[in-house]
């Protein structure tokens, strides 16, 4: 009998995606997510499965492992450079979570525009006339203007529940006009700063994008505006963000990612009450794991097979990963 393949996953899977690959291979889950656990984990590994960084020694040290499976879309817990190098197939699920994510941002924007946070903070603490004085300034979300910087997946999606479900007006910020909606309207981030009520930031990381909410940006929004980030933390100069919260030169943030996560809990944020504060679960619903854990197995059965990934994201490696695995065939 031939030796099952190792596949090792940085988290633990659903139900469901645990049984599958396990008829695939050994299916082996890190401890813990930490880089010392997965490096330790991944020994051995045909594919790895995954939900946390990757440290880039790991590819040059396997000489079974054949692919890296992104559970989700983003990348930037790939080191994609080492993985090439070392003629390992990239692949990921994008799009799966989106209705997820676009979810989120909707009540999160409507939870700080009704002063959710403080409102509840208040009725525990101070009682039910402090909690319900907040309802004077609430306001609805219907009708609003939102500004959605990143137009993939779930940019799109948000622009669909917040047109067809909340007659607002759609300013979309991208470097690719055709991916917008029906109903959004095309528009640059000086002119969404300007004119959003609500403005969503759902663009991947990379070198434009670091650190494209600053503090010029902020100041350009309306005071009663507020900031939703589901991107990624570096996106936004956070220390210029928090202040901006306490200073009231916007209303209110809801914020998934962060430069450090954990979160430290000394962390400015913690202390705003005009903040809501999620631990990087925009996009995790009972749905959407099953979603994306179904993605990795249809991309783990193929890649086992000998074939290509369906969603291929570094196509460039492939004549190197024929070299490695495929030479005989």
């Amino acid at each position: 009998m031939a030796d099952r393949d190792t596949i090792f996953s940085t988290h633990t899977l659903h139900p469901e995606v645990t049984e599958a690959l396990s008829e695939l291979g050994d299916l082996v889950i890190a401890p813990e997510p930490t880089p010392a656990a997965i490096t330790e984990g991944a020994r051995g590994a045909s594919i790895i499965v995954v939900r946390a960084p990757i440290p880039a020694e790991i590819f040059a040290r396997e000489p079974n492992l054949r692919a890296a499976v992104r559970h989700g879309a983003g990348l930037d817990m790939i080191p994609m450079a080492a993985a090439t190098e070392a003629g390992v197939l990239v692949a990921n699920v994008p799009g799966v979570n989106a209705v997820t994510v676009a979810e989120h941002v909707m009540w999160s924007s409507m939870a700080l525009l009704r002063r959710y946070p403080m409102v509840s903070s208040d009725l525990r603490n101070d009682g039910w006339a402090r909690g319900r004085a907040h309802s004077d300034h609430g306001l609805e979300i219907s009708g609003r203007t939102i500004g959605i910087v990143g137009m993939g997946h779930v940019g799109r999606q948000i622009a669909r529940i917040a047109t067809a479900g909340f007659a607002m007006r759609v300013l979309g910020v991208t470097s690719h006009p055709e991916s917008l909606p029906d109903g959004a309207t095309l528009a640059s981030l000086d002119e969404a700063l300007e004119a959003a009520d609500i403005l969503v930031l759902c663009c991947p990381l990379n070198d434009k994008t670091r650190g494209m909410i600053g503090r010029d940006q902020l100041a350009a929004m309306k005071p009663d505006a507020i900031l939703v980030n589901v991107a990624r933390g570096p996106v936004v100069e956070e220390q210029g963000l928090a202040e901006a919260l306490a200073a009231g030169r916007i209303a209110g943030a809801a914020l998934d990612v962060f430069d450090t996560q954990p979160l430290p809990q000394d962390h400015p944020f913690m202390a705003l009450p005009n903040v809501i504060l999620t631990p990087h679960m925009a996009g995790i619903t009972a749905e959407s794991m099953l979603r994306m854990g179904q993605g990795v197995v249809h991309e783990t059965r193929a890649i086992l097979s000998g074939g290509k990934p369906v969603n291929f994201c570094n196509p460039d490696v492939w004549p190197r990963y024929r070299e490695r695995f495929l030479a005989d065939t």
